[in-house]
């Protein structure tokens, strides 16, 4: 039987992809890839070389493995098995040799830094020259310039590294799927919300247990943690859930990443010192929108003196009513959830879950296509004859008013197992200009909700809405550009801390009158959301919102400083360094055992190794882009138009203070993000 991943000229053939094919594919496409760029460049001399006989072949053979990629990359992600995990381990080496061979490739670089030379003459415009730019920026971050020597252990690094960040991402999802609980009684799960305890039945039932079961998964963890009046049952699954693919908890030393994350870090400090730069933190920001590292930590230190306060007094409101209201003289990690939704509950007369009927799966999807569809002047059409990884996948296609198509997306929400936690967007095929016209964009949507449960549809929590929303605008910022060329195409040659400035943007509906007026119907009735429930959702937007920036900001400042303040005679220093940012911006002290960095895939397995900073950053300049809406009207067309034409558009394709500027007509500004969290009024 052919290969389908060979050459994808279409959508992912999903059902007919099989482990077998992986690496036999990007085998033959590596193989092809590198005889195609060396004939390029052995072919090209200086004088004769433009955009269109250097750049576009370029493009076109790294697309062919850029649509092979995406889908094993994908299939890991959201039906992992044993199959597809080794096929995909299989793969990284490969590619991360490839990726090593072509950055420090001498022809393919005297070709850029020639065709760059001839910019002027050629009358390239000034996206064909950023890009050129940037290209010549990222040869000598991957090593261009080193001596052999140093070329050879650049490459070494590269491929232990991607060996380590998989095998961190396998752990935790190893570790999360190994802990369940059952019950035999719904007694057992006194104070959880119905829907949680139709989950857990029907999780049970899947699983072919009787009774109840809750796993780590989030959808099933945190209705325990907010809801269940069982304080040891609490304590256990904060244990578990805190302790996952470490040394401590049910599970210690099993799925442990106590040694790869000292190797990593070391591992990324060697590579920043062979580039000539003092740390991994200087590295990293050499492709952000922030200057320096001192920027960095004096942007986070100046966010935490201002919200640490008002962290410190919702801190004490919450133990000063767990004590009066409940008795509790002392609260432990696994209360503040619970009593804080309670505290929540008596101020506001609101929780998560008395919203859920409010918010069923279709009514969400509707709202938040008409919310875009106003502001962007697009439309959508589901379509159900593609191919899937799983039933429960829907597919979209987005057209203009006109009816032109522009792009299209997977839309993949539940929770199951064998599927990584969290939620994303990722590119399946990039937008491109090719011989045969424009390559439309398409994504992946994922998110891991509670799905429905007989004849009940999916209801979703606000916050699972909002998040929703989030990865809703990555895929819009990746769908809606109008840049023809793939490297700075929607989210591509994004600065990482710009990457999230139209996902946090797009939250912002959620909680605007007009557009929970859009989102909101129960499943039953049909009714918009009642004035007082929608008064007390707004009311309660911002409660413990300082406790919640301290919380980020934690995690930025660990994970910036583990790779700035990295010492290779000290490598194992990471608990450590969290306990002193701890002391520094936290008020919640976590109990010893808690062992948050063994999880923390977004730095150690993810693209945010020194950037997590990047959500703060971004968050002002969403918030503050956003306001702008807020003095015009949330669904001004004009508002929403420029928008449009000055981000979504515009992908990589200008520096994001540019195009941010070019928006809003000056700097960003973190008023609004401080006004909008409440802190500081």
């Amino acid at each position: 039987m052919s290969n389908p991943l060979l050459n994808l000229t279409s959508l992912p053939p999903f059902k007919k992809i099989e482990p077998s094919h992986m690496v036999e594919a990007i085998e033959a496409i590596i193989k092809d890839s590198k005889a195609a760029i060396n004939e390029l460049t052995d072919t090209l001399k200086p004088d004769s070389i433009t955009w269109d006989n250097f750049v576009k072949p370029l493009e076109d053979i790294n697309d062919r493995l850029d649509r092979a990629w995406s889908p094993i990359s994908h299939l890991n992600s959201v039906a992992n098995s044993d199959e597809i995990r080794e096929a995909y381990n299989a793969c990284l080496p490969l590619l991360s040799d490839y990726g090593t061979e072509m950055g420090q490739h001498l022809g393919l670089y005297n070709a850029v830094k020639a065709l760059n030379g001839k910019a002027e003459a050629l009358n390239l415009d000034s996206v064909q020259k950023k890009i050129l730019q940037d290209d010549l920026r990222d040869f000598k971050l991957s090593g261009v310039s080193l001596s052999d020597d140093k070329k050879k252990r650049y490459g070494e690094i590269q491929k232990r590294l991607s060996e380590l960040t998989s095998k961190f991402e396998q752990n935790l999802l190893d570790a999360t799927m190994a802990w369940h609980k059952d019950f035999d009684s719904e007694d057992a799960l006194d104070g959880l919300p119905e829907s949680a305890i139709a989950a857990a039945k029907q999780t049970a039932e899947n699983a072919g247990v009787d009774g109840y079961r809750i796993t780590l998964d989030f959808p099933s963890y945190l209705p325990v943690m907010m809801h269940a009046n069982n304080r040891e049952l609490r304590k256990e699954a904060y244990t578990a859930f805190s302790t996952r693919a470490s040394d401590q908890g049910p599970n210690a030393g099993t799925f442990d990443n106590s040694d790869l994350m000292p190797e990593i870090l070391n591992l990324r400090h060697e590579l920043a010192q062979l580039l000539d730069f003092e740390h991994y933190g200087e590295l990293s920001l050499a492709t952000k929108m922030a200057q320096s590292t001192d920027e960095v930590i004096n942007f986070l230190t100046e966010l935490s003196l201002k919200s640490k306060p008002q962290a410190e007094q919702d801190l004490k409101e919450l133990t000063d009513y767990a004590r009066k209201q409940h008795g509790i003289e002392e609260l432990h990690a696994w209360d503040l959830a619970y009593y804080s939704e309670k505290l929540k509950s008596e101020r506001y007369s609101i929780s998560q879950e008395e919203l859920r009927p409010w918010f069923p799966e279709n009514q969400v999807i509707k709202g938040m296509f008409e919310i875009t569809g106003t502001l962007f002047n697009i439309q959508f059409q589901e379509r159900e004859d593609v191919d899937t990884w799983h039933e429960d996948v829907r597919f979209f296609d987005i057209y203009d008013l006109n009816e032109k198509y522009i792009a299209s997306f997977y839309l993949d929400l539940y929770a199951r197992r064998n599927k990584r936690g969290g939620a994303w967007m990722a590119d399946c095929i990039g937008r491109r200009g090719t011989a045969d016209g424009i390559q439309k964009p398409v994504a992946f949507l994922t998110c891991n909700f509670n799905g429905p449960v007989g004849d009940t549809p999916a209801l979703f929590t606000h916050d699972e809405v909002t998040t929703l929303f989030h990865e809703f605008g990555h895929g819009l910022h990746h769908m809606l550009t109008q840049i023809d060329h793939a490297s700075v195409a929607g989210i591509s040659g994004v600065p990482w801390d710009a990457v999230e400035l139209p996902s946090q943007f797009l939250e912002n509906f959620c909680w605007e009158k007009e557009g929970l007026a859009k989102i909101a119907r129960h499943y039953e009735t049909g009714e918009t959301l009642p004035a007082e429930k929608l008064d007390r959702l707004l009311a309660a937007k911002n409660f413990q919102s300082a406790m919640q920036m301290v919380r980020q900001l934690e995690f930025s400042l660990f994970d910036f400083k583990i790779h700035s303040e990295f010492d290779p005679a000290n490598p194992d220093r990471i608990q450590e360094q969290l306990d002193q940012v701890r002391q520094q911006v936290s008020v919640i002290k976590p109990p010893s055992f808690n062992r948050f960095q063994h999880s923390f895939g977004h730095i150690f397995a993810g693209g945010y190794a020194a950037g997590y900073y990047s959500y703060k950053w971004a968050e002002v300049l969403s918030a503050d882009a956003f306001s702008r809406f807020e003095e015009e009207g949330i669904f001004n067309p004009k508002t929403g138009h420029d928008f449009l034409t000055n981000i979504l558009h515009k992908g990589g394709s200008q520096e994001p203070a540019e195009l941010f500027k070019a928006f809003r007509g000056r700097e960003p500004s973190p008023d609004a993000l401080l006004r909008h969290s409440g802190i500081g009024q």
